[in-house]
Formats: structure tokens, C-alpha cells, sequence
């Protein structure tokens, strides 16, 4: 019974990886939260999901977004941190009970404030003043919220206003709000400097940060807490840890978690998860810096081969944790940061993560031969990533391809090669490099 209790298990445990292709298989039911994921901003991957495409009303969650806006267009020079703006009547639209600074018409304000109001204090009058600011009125910038959210895969998501106020078609997904927090980390990282600050006072009013992990562990550095009754508490919360891998000295990652219980609780289960996924996963360059993967024939060109390579190291994310078993985090063991597994002995048993790895990869070539002229950016080929015969990653190889067309002399030369034996002739295969 027990041989068989424990191939069920693995069968599931299979099958969920492929479903999903995460990383660590977890019991739904022993995280406290409605919908949440986990993901490695430096390789994209989910590490772990529940629910995680679940459109949910957001609250202050949608203040990444705005955040993320307003230091875009500081960055593009459309706008400064030492601007002072003065208050416009759309802070009278702020209710009594909505989170705010309590701005008045006519107060003149920084720009630099509005941030640290926006995501120390989630302030809604300083949204609203900042979205005003930038687009003019408030449905243009939603508009523009929503296509920001277009353009980086925001798939579950709709916005309706800045503040995150609970309306019928306003919602995203933990997915989506950990896309938009790796956004952050990457093309925006000033919003770290905001959000690790545990305490904001302006004008008399001093606010502690709700983020209460902030105050447990100096890595963590953002990036905001959301509560409505609708939504439940949710938090969206990133690390930055040191690794012992020179090719990626830190390592950020990013979990979101929506519908929990209370603010305490909010924290628990994400520090629990973020914990976990830094024990028992890592980063490895799976393929290192103009790394030849291929080359491609070129016709109507002098030139012969066009050489694939990465124009970057490219990184996966591979799991620590081989049991066949679902990990249950009620169990985890957070003073030794060991999952503790029942293995058939009706007692729990700390399991150590893996020293070593075993991954495989494919190279997949999306083209054969390259015909001149060209100059375009082109996705030569995919290498697909096995860990345990699972697919855990998809890279794309892309390349800007510049290639001239050979003159009518040159072309006649080429022809008489391919022709005449004595001149001989040209290889036209694709040759492809084992990359380990």
C-alpha cells in the first residue's frame, strides 16, 4: 500500500511539473493564500503557482504600476524627482477613508514626495496627482497604464484606476503583478530606493511601511502591500541576495501573494515561499557569452557561414529538491530553512538541497540557410532546457543579421564553384555545436 501511495504521488507529482513546468511541486492547501507565484527575475521562470492567473482585484498592488510610469518618464527626461507640482482639485476626488497625505488644492509638492507618498504611504492623492501630472487627467492616464501592462504580457489584467479602489473591471492576476515587479527590477530599479524605506512623514504625519518583512531581513527591499475587503491582503515582495556564483553575484526574486488573511499573514506565507525557492533552487549559466551554437549557409553572399551565438550569458533555474513528494510548507522548518518530509516512517525528516544538477539541451534551428541580402533581427533558433526529462526553459537565440548580397561578379564566381568539381564546392549544411 505504502509502494503505491508513494508512485501515486510521483505520478502527480509528474504530471503537475509538466502541467505547469515549475520548479518545487507545493500542496496548494497548506498555503494560506488564495492565489500566489514565485519568480527568478534573471531567468523568468515561475518557480511555483497557485492560481496564479486568477483575476483579482489588486488594491495598492496597482501602484507598482503607476510607480513604474512616473520613473519611465523621468528616465525619458519628461519629468524631474525635484519637480514641484502643485495640487489640482482632483485630490478632492479622495475619500475620507482612502490611504492618503491628505494633500490640499493649491499645496505645492516634489515629485520625489508623490513617490515616497505613492508607495511608503500608499497614498491615493498621491497617484492621482502623479497620473494628472503625466497624461493630463485621469482616464488618459489609465489608458496608459493599460498599455504599459499590454506591452509586457499583463495578459490578466485591466485597469480602471491608479489607487487600486475596488471597481468592476479593475483586476490582475500574482502573475501578472510578478511580471510587472520583474519589469521593475530591470528597467526601473529606483523604485527599491522607495520601497525598503520602513517609515515616510510628511507634513506632521508620520506612517510606518506595511511591508512588514522589511524589518525581518535587510535583502528585502520592496514592493508593496494592497488591502481592500474585496481583495483580501496581498503583497508583492522581492529580495536581492548574494550568491556564490561570479557569472550572477545577486539574485532577485520576486513573490506575489493575494487573498490572505491579515497583514501578519501576508508576510509569513511569502517570506516562507521566498525562503524556499532561494534554498532549493539556483541560478546556472546554461549557455556562457558569444557562445557558437551554429552556423548557418548563406546564399548570394561572399560570405559562407553566418555564425549563431548569444549576444548574452544566458541563465535557467534548475530545482534542488528531488523527492518524489509534494512539499507541504505548513511543515517547513523555518529556523533551518529545510523542508520536512514524512517519507513513509511516520516521522519528519529534514531533506538537504541538491549539490549538483543534471539538465540537458536542445538546440531547435528555425532557419537552414540564410539568402542575402538581409538586415533584420531574426530568431535563428530555440534551445529548449530538460531538467529530469521536464522542460524547465525556452530561449530564444535572436541576432541582428547583416548580410550583403554578393555583386554580379561575385555571383558568377559562386555560381562556376558549385558547378565546376575543380573549383570546388561549398557545404551548404547546417553545422550545430553541442553546448555541453
Amino acid at each position: 500500500m505504502k509502494r503505491f501511495t508513494y508512485l501515486l504521488a510521483l505520478f502527480a507529482l509528474l504530471c503537475t511539473s509538466f502541467a505547469n513546468a515549475t520548479l518545487l511541486n507545493l500542496v496548494p492547501e497548506s498555503v494560506q493564500a488564495e492565489s500566489w507565484t514565485i519568480l527568478d527575475t534573471q531567468s523568468g521562470q515561475v518557480i511555483a503557482e497557485h492560481n496564479s492567473h486568477a483575476q483579482r482585484a489588486p488594491a495598492s498592488l496597482t501602484k507598482m504600476m503607476v510607480g513604474y510610469i512616473v520613473l519611465k518618464e523621468i528616465q525619458a527626461g519628461h519629468l524631474r524627482k525635484d519637480e514641484v507640482l502643485t495640487a489640482t482639485p482632483v485630490v478632492k476626488t479622495v475619500m475620507w477613508d482612502e490611504s492618503q497625505m491628505y494633500l490640499k488644492e493649491g499645496e505645492k509638492i516634489s515629485v520625489d514626495q508623490l513617490l515616497a507618498g505613492l508607495v511608503v504611504m500608499s497614498a491615493n492623492d498621491a497617484a492621482v496627482t502623479l497620473a494628472e501630472r503625466i497624461s493630463g487627467s485621469i482616464p488618459k492616464f489609465v489608458e496608459r497604464m493599460n498599455q504599459e501592462a499590454k506591452a509586457l504580457g499583463m495578459k490578466d489584467t485591466h485597469f480602471q484606476n491608479p489607487a487600486g479602489i475596488t471597481m468592476p473591471e479593475h483586476y490582475s492576476s500574482a502573475n501578472d503583478l510578478a511580471q510587472l515587479g520583474q519589469a521593475i527590477s530591470k528597467q526601473t530599479p529606483d523604485y527599491f530606493y522607495y520601497s525598503k524605506q520602513q517609515s515616510f512623514s510628511y507634513n506632521q504625519r508620520f506612517h510606518h511601511a506595511t511591508n512588514l518583512v522589511l524589518k525581518m531581513d535587510p535583502t528585502v527591499d520592496g514592493l508593496k502591500t494592497g488591502y481592500t475587503k474585496a481583495a483580501g491582503y496581498n503583497l508583492a515582495l522581492t529580495a536581492n541576495r548574494p550568491t556564490m556564483n561570479p557569472d550572477a553575484p545577486n539574485r532577485r526574486l520576486v513573490v506575489v501573494v493575494m487573498g490572505t488573511k491579515s497583514a501578519a499573514k501576508r508576510a509569513e506565507v511569502a517570506y516562507d515561499l521566498m525562503n524556499l525557492a532561494y534554498t532549493y533552487t539556483r541560478n546556472e549559466v546554461a549557455i556562457k557569452d558569444k557562445q557558437l551554437i551554429a552556423e548557418l549557409p548563406v546564399v548570394k553572399s561572399t560570405l559562407k557561414m553566418f555564425k549563431v551565438q548569444t549576444q548574452a550569458p544566458e541563465l535557467i533555474t534548475t530545482s534542488l529538491y528531488d523527492q518524489p513528494y509534494a512539499i507541504d510548507l505548513s511543515t517547513y522548518d523555518k529556523a533551518n530553512q529545510r523542508i520536512m518530509l514524512n517519507t513513509g516512517d511516520g516521522s519528519l525528516h529534514p531533506i538537504n538541497p541538491l549539490a549538483e544538477t543534471k539538465t540537458h539541451l536542445n538546440i531547435e534551428m528555425n532557419e537552414h540557410a540564410l539568402t542575402a541580402p538581409l538586415a533584420k533581427v531574426m530568431q535563428l533558433a530555440t534551445v529548449h532546457v530538460y531538467q529530469n526529462n521536464q522542460l524547465i526553459r525556452t530561449i530564444a537565440i535572436e541576432d541582428d543579421v547583416q548580410i550583403e548580397e554578393a555583386n554580379v561578379f561575385e555571383r558568377f564566381f559562386i555560381w562556376l564553384k558549385n558547378i565546376l568539381p575543380f573549383f570546388g564546392s561549398d557545404d551548404f549544411k547546417v553545422k550545430i555545436y553541442p553546448l555541453h
